[in-house]
């Protein structure tokens, strides 16, 4: 005991000093590694390799002392256990042997006396008992052999056993002590000691024996321990994987289809296919050490075999259930990734094309919008069955997937994909019958809308028609047969209105209609329409109730004028006939002053008529016709005058000689008293004062008052003349009273006349000034009033109109000429009131008259109308404001759009790097907000348009309507650019942001980690700390997996974003980020592989063999699966180049760990020269490491040149695939979007460039093969991660290439149907001219054919042409079809007329429509079609014309036919019938068909206009009634002839006028002359013509049914006077110079009347002069007769013959019949 304490001792010492020793081997590596950076790599290999040895040697030395130490503590604890009799029989054996040495010594031989019987015997027995302890130990042993594996047991007898080895080294010196003992004895003694010595040999063999069990056992036991460890370790590292892996399969669901989730199927898949890897190596060795432990111990192995197969099932289970769902992902996701990409793309389309049908567009009833959307509908339906196309290979791809997700089991995948296809094709067809539902609502609305403009244009013409004729109507007019007329035609215009209101209402339900199809909120288009065709109709009505009104009163003025007129007139008659009667002066006094009594009764009565008259003239002429007499105009009221002259100078000639007979009678004094008393009264009457008026009536009244008694001085002058005569010669007889008396009284009587004279031309002046002011007042006034109610109506009629600044600035300019208008009218309202005020100023003058009423009204007139021309001003001004305001906004908005449009087109390309789109994304904020300004301006734009289009017209209204459109459109493009850019820049933001989120985190995370792995713990020194420390590593290990995902992840997002950058400086950024990540990842990698190479060194050299060994199998265990030869290196470059990365990194672990080998190698070496008991073990397993070593190098070599060689394939198959594939998309651009032309050549040459772009396809067949093939060989040998890829490309080209090669096939069927269809078109157009050619011939033939002249043959050849019509017009579709692809010519738009007539008036001139011929708006391309239409066109104008012919010829003979039974009297009823129902008159017709206005019309003129005209006649009639009109046979037709023609006698039942007897019977007389210069009559006014070459001025009058003419004092008959002055009548002058100077010769039978005219007389019969009223014109027409006319017989013509030879009016006198009662004002 106490030596084995020193020994412990001295053993701690010398572990202390090694472990000194080890501290300072820190500090020369320390300098040796200092060294190694300042020498060469050679020396520093050396210095490396002498480092290595002395930390193998210390690390011996180390290991060495430690085991000492344990065995000496060992045996000191062993010997404490040791009993008390081992220990006495060691002392013994002692002393015995020192005994017996000293015996030796001394040379004695009494070895007996030496050694005694009781120490022999005592020897014997400790012989014995030794081997009785060494068979008791040795059956224990045997019992050890079997090893319970439970690691506390196996602990517990370890302990022991090595106890037991102690002990049995103790027992085994004893035994040596015992051998020795026996050898001394046997050198004193050969007798009685072999038995001895053979117990004690077997004794110690039976020592050696045990010891060696005791070896085996604590061997075993260790190893059994060891084992146990590593499978609890293993088991404890593998089962929560197989729980976590299992949880995880539990993920693998395809049951939603979608990108996403087939991706994180991918990268789940990937993740565990990495882990059964990466575990796979860890289930082996746990099954391997699971054998092992059963060879320990079998029966209780097999719960661990059990442990470790059950772990191998699961890990299979996990591996084939990853492997079903790889093969399931990788045949399904490259199928629905184009699948999915196509589907998307189509659900794009479709949501874009429902959101386009959806979005409400605001049509407002306008035909151009609503055609712009049909247009836009119809893009949408083509656009459809493109979409529609798509769909059903999306359709056909999905059947494929399906078909393979169901054969693999996935039912929920073909569910999900079943109900996406259901849901895009539910979307189709509700996209498409919305699509036709528009189409439909588009195409009603489109006809309302044309419907309702056509009628609005078609009522607004009717109502400018219907305002137009009531103006026309509204225009003074003074006869009251004019005025009937014009009530008349009110009434018919009456009807119109009212039919127009119902016409109006019908629109307006139409409007709504419109309105409500239309669904917009807002429809101020079609609302104001409505609104101005109802004001414009109350406007009518309105003016036509007010004309209507007017047109009565002016009826009943102008009855009550005509009765008055007619009373005065008869009341002139009666006067005239009493004055016509012979006058005889009285014989005596009292008969002379009864006769001057009745005289200046007479004269009263006149002067009283006169009164009346001129205040008739003043009540009615000067009111309804103002105007109307005009100087040197004829008049009733003219004649009346006079008429009045005539009586009034013949009863002042009949007093003049009643005066004279009184004086003759000697009544001069009586004269004289008479003369002065009348001289006294009207002096009296002349000076009294009188009311001053300004009313123009009474200064009218005034004035004739004053004319009748200045008539009356003025017939007193011959009174005072012949008085003054009698006087002197009273003075000269001297006869009577004194002469001075005499010569008094005729001086105070010539005073007194000489101032009742002068008095009355002083009144007569003051009056007619007076008048003169008033009628210039009153004109003025009358003028201004007129002017007023015409701007009053130009004002109310025209509405306020705004529009465009053109347009607003013409109206306002126009307006405001009315203003300057205004203003110059201003001065002479002003005169006018100022004249009025200085006429009132006076005291006399009498208030209340009609001139003030008319001032007032004049100043209510100008205060109205100015208001309004100053509001209409205002309110243009507004407009023009509001206009220019409007317009510059669209343009300045415009520019501004355009511009922003422009800085889209510069903006810089979305940035990958996150800082610079957060700014740019802070730009494009500002940008929304700009735009969104634009939006804010664009809505008060639009709302200043609205404002603009309630008050402008239609067209500036669509001006307006376009510029909003313009500017919608632009801010919709826009707002488009601005949400895709917002869209772009933020998808790129999120792009950006996830990849700078996950570099952050990665970055950040590997910071902590280097910084944890720069400060992280130095490595320890103990076995416990080191493997706690290599445990923590390989957690940290684990970590660095689990993070290798998302760093592949971030790299490759990176690498995404970097192919995607479009600056260099993204690119450059992109490429740092990536190279910052790489490296530190790197970085990371490399210290985690360092440290771990350190802990496993630092294992190896804490004496720790084993467990470094173990480490290093199994890590070479876990890389030699990964380096296999059958595992797959091949696939695209992303994996290559992953692949690639990965095996560098190994290359490089690989390089750190070969140190690590070789001192290993040499430790192993070291150890086993110390010949310790596991030393053989040890060697085994470092051999069997070099060999795994060897196999792992050799299979990383040959892992480097397969990557190598699979980078190359890939970088062939991705230029091989890129290449095919652009090429694709630049045939499918080519076939799918050109569009195939019509026109035959420009077809050839398309189909000649598509046989090129299919022999170019074809030429990719074999590329797509050598991809194909290339594809199906990378397959079989790739990567299980490029499967999925290598897949997708494979179908992507395929699928393309099918979908090309189908767009391909498409075009060439459709290339062929158009050829197809050109041929047949060809042919249809050659069998149609071939056609066209015989019928031609065949039409030329009947053409040649003479007319039949009977009306049954040529109604047969109607039929049969009717027959060829009909088979005509059945052919013309068939010419429309085949010239369907001519393009149309660009003409102006026709609108077409309103299908119901809106008015019942019409002009009675109606042109014959046009004959239109039919394909005229064609523009053939081809010369064929060219043919085709010019044949057509030919042969249809041959047939039409043939039709004509036979229509005007079977005309003809009706015609002929019904001219044999012609009758002139009746079909002159007929027209005057006609022009009657027309409400017209022959003046109105005259003029409709005088167009030049020169006073005639041609015989042509005359016949195409009643032609034209719907009056029932014909050619012959019409031919025959126009040489009936010309009289003359001048082949012209003037006014009297016109009118002469209708009008042939007067009605016998009318009562005419005398004016009107006289007339004709002077026409009568006087055409009864000739001579060869006729006798000339010209009439002056009524009753007064001009007979002879004397043109004296003669009065004819009608006396007792006698025309008479005044002839000096006396009156003679009309013949009578003719025989007296007509040359060709004088009686009794029959000289042969008389005759040849006056008579005519024999054979001028034939001349008739000729009228001889005035000057005037051109003037008189134009009717451009014709007169206005009946009246007037009756009496232009009577103002003159002469010329070359002839009354012709109005007989009928029928016995006549073809020749239309008429009689004059020498062969034949016979009066014609009467005309019937009607009669049309001339």
């Amino acid at each position: 005991m106490l030596h084995l304490s020193e020994a412990l001792e001295r053993a701690k010492a010398v572990v202390e000093e090694i472990q000194v020793k080890t501290t300072e081997l820190g500090k020369i590596q320390k300098s040796g590694h200092d060294l190694m950076e300042t020498i060469s790599e050679e020396e520093a290999q050396q210095v490396q390799e002498k480092m290595d040895g002395l930390r193998v040697r210390c690390s011996v030395l180390n290991l060495s002392s430690l085991d000492v130490l344990q065995r000496l503590e060992q045996a000191l604890e062993a010997s404490s256990r040791c009993t008390s009799s081992q220990e006495d029989l060691h002392l013994w054996l002692g002393r015995i042997e020192r005994e017996l040495l000293g015996a030796a010594g001394a040379q004695t031989h009494a070895g007996d006396a030496v050694l005694c019987a009781a120490e022999r015997q005592r020897l014997e027995q400790s012989v014995v008992k030794e081997m009785a302890w060494f068979k008791d130990t040795a059956l224990s042993l045997e019992k050890l052999k079997t090893i319970h594996l439970d690691p506390e047991p196996i602990a517990e007898q370890l302990y022991e056993q090595k106890i037991l080895a102690v002990e049995i080294l103790q027992h085994r010196f004893n035994i040596e002590k015992m051998v020795k003992i026996t050898e001394i004895l046997m050198t004193y003694t050969d007798k009685g000691e072999g038995d001895l010595q053979t117990a004690i040999e077997a004794l110690q063999e039976q020592c050696n024996t045990t010891s060696a069990t005791n070896s085996h056992v604590v061997l075993q036991l260790e190893h059994a321990q060891s084992l146990l460890l590593q499978f609890s370790e293993g088991f404890a590292e593998v089962s929560p994987w197989l729980e976590e892996t299992q949880t995880l399969i539990g993920q693998l669901s395809l049951s939603t289809i979608s990108y996403v989730a087939f991706r994180e199927q991918q990268d789940l898949l990937q993740g565990l296919r990495e882990s059964i890897a990466e575990h796979k190596p860890l289930i082996a060795r746990l099954c391997s050490l699971a054998n092992r432990l059963s060879e320990l111990n079998p029966i209780q192995g097999d719960q661990f075999c059990v442990k470790a197969t059950e772990a191998e099932e699961k890990h299979k289970a996990i591996r084939d259930r990853v492997r079903e769902t790889a093969s399931l992902l990788e045949e399904s996701l490259p199928r629905f990734m184009q699948l999915n990409e196509r589907m998307t793309l189509i659900r794009e389309s479709l949501d874009r094309l429902l959101s386009r049908i959806q979005t409400p567009t605001l049509l407002q009833g306008l035909t151009p919008r609503i055609q712009e959307q049909l247009q836009d509908n119809k893009q949408t339906l083509a656009e459809l069955s493109k979409v529609e196309l798509g769909l059903n290979n999306a359709k056909a791809q999905a059947d494929e997937l399906l078909a393979n997700t169901q054969a693999t089991g996935g039912g929920s995948i073909g569910t999900a994909i079943q109900e996406q296809v259901s849901s895009l094709f539910l979307l189709w067809s509700e996209t498409h019958n919305r699509a036709q539902e528009r189409e439909s609502w588009l195409l009603k609305l489109l006809d309302l809308a044309m419907k309702f403009w056509s009628d609005v244009s078609d009522i607004t013409a009717a109502l400018s028609e219907c305002q137009q004729a009531v103006l026309d109507l509204n225009t003074h007019q003074a006869d009251s047969e004019t005025i009937r007329q014009s009530l008349e035609t009110m009434q018919t215009l009456r009807e119109d209105i009212d039919s127009l209101q119902g016409d109006l209402d019908s629109l307006g339900v139409v409007g709504m209609d419109l309105m409500s199809a239309c669904g917009d909120t807002d429809k101020p288009d079609v609302t104001k329409s409505l609104d101005e065709l109802y004001c414009t109709w109350n406007s009518v009505s309105k003016l036509w109730n007010e004309s209507h009104k007017k047109l009565e009163e002016s009826l009943q003025m102008a009855l009550h004028y005509q009765e008055t007129m007619q009373g005065l007139f008869k009341w002139l008659k009666s006067v005239e006939l009493r004055s016509t009667e012979e006058f005889m002066v009285g014989s005596d006094l009292e008969s002379v002053k009864d006769q001057l009594r009745d005289l200046k009764e007479l004269k009263r009565e006149l002067y009283q008529k006169k009164i009346e008259i001129e205040s008739l003239n003043h009540r009615f002429v000067c009111r309804l016709s103002p105007g109307s007499e005009r100087p040197g105009s004829v008049s009733p009221l003219c004649d009346f005058r006079q008429r009045w002259d005539s009586l009034e100078s013949e009863t002042v000639s009949r007093q003049h000689q009643l005066e004279c007979a009184l004086l003759g009678l000697g009544q001069f004094q009586n004269t004289l008293d008479e003369l002065h008393t009348w001289l006294s009264r009207t002096a009296e009457q002349l000076q009294g004062s009188q009311p001053i008026s300004i009313d123009l009536q009474a200064c009218e009244i005034a004035l004739a008052k004053h004319k009748v008694l200045r008539n009356d001085v003025m017939s007193h002058i011959r009174t005072v003349e012949s008085l003054n005569q009698a006087g002197r010669d009273l003075l000269e007889v001297g006869s009577g009273e004194s002469p001075h008396g005499l010569q008094t009284h005729l001086e105070h009587l010539n005073e007194s006349w000489e101032f009742v004279r002068c008095e009355t031309e002083r009144r007569q002046l003051e009056l007619e000034n007076r008048l003169s002011q008033v009628q210039d007042v009153t004109m003025e006034i009358q003028d201004l009033l007129q002017w007023l109610e015409n701007t009053d109506l130009r004002l109310s009629s025209a509405k306020t109109m705004w529009g465009m600044p053109d347009s607003a600035s013409e109206r306002l300019y126009a307006h405001l000429e009315l203003c300057a208008e205004m203003e110059s009218k201003l001065h002479a309202y002003t005169d006018v009131k100022n004249a009025i005020h200085r006429m009132l100023e006076s005291i006399d003058v009498v208030r209340g008259s009609s001139t003030e009423h008319s001032l007032s009204i004049l100043e209510q007139k100008w205060a109205s109308v100015y208001g309004k021309v100053q509001e209409r001003k205002a309110k243009l001004t507004e407009g023009l404001t509001l206009a220019k305001e409007f317009h510059s906004s669209v343009q300045e908005l415009l520019t501004k759009m355009a511009k922003c449009e422009e800085s889209f087109g510069i903006l810089p390309p979305p940035s990958f790097v996150l800082d610079t789109v957060c700014t740019q994304q802070q730009d494009h904020r500002n940008l929304v907000n700009e735009v969104n300004g634009y939006g804010e301006k664009k809505t008060i734009v639009e709302n200043t348009g609205c404002r603009l289009t309630e008050l402008s017209r239609k067209e500036d209204c669509d001006v307006i309507h376009n510029l909003i459109m313009t500017i919608q459109d632009r801010y919709k493009k826009l707002q488009q650019k601005t949400v895709e850019r917002g869209r772009t820049l933020e998808d790129v933001k999120k792009n950006a942001k996830q990849f700078n989120e996950s570099w952050r985190l990665l970055v950040d995370w590997m910071a902590d980690v280097e910084q944890t792995l720069d400060t992280h713990k130095e490595i320890a020194t103990s076995h416990e700390e080191i493997k706690q420390q290599l445990t923590e590593q390989k957690e940290f290990q684990k970590l660095l997996r689990s993070k290798r995902p998302m760093y592949e992840a971030t790299l490759k997002n990176g690498r995404s974003l970097h192919e995607r950058a479009q600056t260099s400086h993204d690119r450059q950024h992109l490429e740092n980020l990536l190279s910052e990540l790489k490296d530190t990842w790197d970085t990371i990698c490399g210290k985690s592989m360092e440290r771990q190479h350190k802990l496993e060194e630092a294992l190896l050299f804490s004496g720790r063999f084993t467990d470094a060994l173990q480490a290093l199998n199994d890590w070479l265990y876990r890389a030699e699966p990964q380096l296999a030869e059958d595992v797959p290196v091949g696939g695209d470059k992303d994996v290559v180049n992953s692949l690639i990365d990965k095996h560098k990194a190994f290359q490089k672990e690989l390089g750190k760990r070969a140190g690590c080998i070789r001192t290993l190698k040499r430790s192993v070496r070291d150890l086993t020269r110390s010949s310790t008991a596991d030393a053989h073990w040890l060697q085994e397993q470092m051999d069997e490491l070099a060999n795994r070593w060897e196999a792992v190098c050799k299979l990383s070599v040959s892992k480097q040149d397969r990557l190598e060689a699979a980078f190359q394939q890939a970088e062939k198959f991705d230029g091989l695939v890129h290449a095919f594939m652009e090429r694709l998309t630049e045939a499918e651009r080519i076939l799918k979007y050109e569009v195939i032309p019509e026109g035959e050549g420009a077809l050839l040459a398309f189909c000649a460039q598509h046989e090129e772009s299919l022999s170019a396809l074809q030429a990719q067949t074999a590329e797509l093969e050598n991809i194909q093939n290339m594809g199906e060989e990378m397959l079989a040998s790739c990567h299980p991660d490029s499967i999925i890829t290598l897949k997708s490309w494979i179908s992507v080209t395929k699928t393309r290439y099918e979908e090309v090669q189908t767009w391909a096939q498409q075009q060439g069927q459709k290339i062929q149907a158009s050829l197809a269809s050109l041929e047949a078109e060809r042919e249809e157009v050659q069998r149609l001219l071939d056609w066209i050619a015989s019928a031609e011939e065949a039409l030329n033939l009947r053409d040649q054919e003479p007319l039949p002249e009977t009306t049954e043959l040529n109604q047969k050849l109607i039929e049969q042409h009717a027959a060829f019509m009909e088979e005509l017009n059945k052919k013309f579709p068939e010419v429309e079809h085949a010239t369907k692809s001519c393009k149309h010519k660009s003409i102006s738009k026709h609108v077409s007329p309103s299908k119901r007539p809106l008015m019942k008036r019409r002009s009675p001139l109606k042109l014959q429509p046009a004959v239109q011929v039919p394909l005229e708006h064609l523009d053939p391309q081809t010369p064929q079609l060219s043919q085709l239409v010019s044949q057509w066109q030919k042969l249809w104008l041959l047939a039409v014309a043939r039709q004509n012919r036979l229509e005007q010829h079977q005309q003809m003979l009706r015609e002929m036919e019904e001219f044999a039974n012609f009758d002139f009297n009746i079909w002159r009823k007929r027209y005057i019938q006609w022009i009657s129902h027309l409400k017209s008159r022959i003046l109105d017709v005259f003029r409709a068909i005088d167009r030049d206005q020169d006073g005639r019309i041609s015989q042509k003129e005359f016949i195409d206009y009643v032609l034209a005209s719907k009056f029932p006649t014909n050619t012959l009639e019409m031919n025959a009634v126009a040489h009936i009109f010309d009289m003359n046979n001048d082949g012209f037709i003037d006014y009297y002839e016109f009118v002469s023609a209708l009008h042939p006698s007067r009605d016998p039942y009318r009562k005419t006028l005398d004016a009107d007897q006289i007339n004709e019977e002077v026409s009568r007389q006087v055409s009864q002359c000739n001579c060869p210069k006729r006798f000339q009559v010209e009439q002056i006014s009524a009753n007064r013509y001009r007979f002879g070459d004397s043109q004296q001025l003669r009065m004819v009058r009608i006396l007792r049914s006698t025309l008479m003419v005044r002839v000096g004092g006396g009156w003679t008959a009309l013949d009578e006077f003719l025989v007296k002055n007509d040359p060709c009548r004088v009686k009794g002058r029959t000289n042969l110079k008389i005759k040849e100077k006056y008579l005519s010769p024999a054979g001028s039978t034939s001349k008739g009347l000729t009228v001889s005219r005035s000057n005037s007389s051109l003037s008189l019969y134009s009717s451009a002069s014709a007169p206005t009223s009946p009246m007037t014109r009756k009496a232009l027409l009577r103002r003159s007769f002469s010329g070359d006319r002839c009354i012709r017989p109005r007989s009928s013509i029928a016995a006549l013959g073809s020749d239309l030879q008429f009689t004059t009016a020498g062969e034949d006198n016979s009066p014609s019949p009467p005309d019937e009662a009607e009669r049309l004002p001339t």
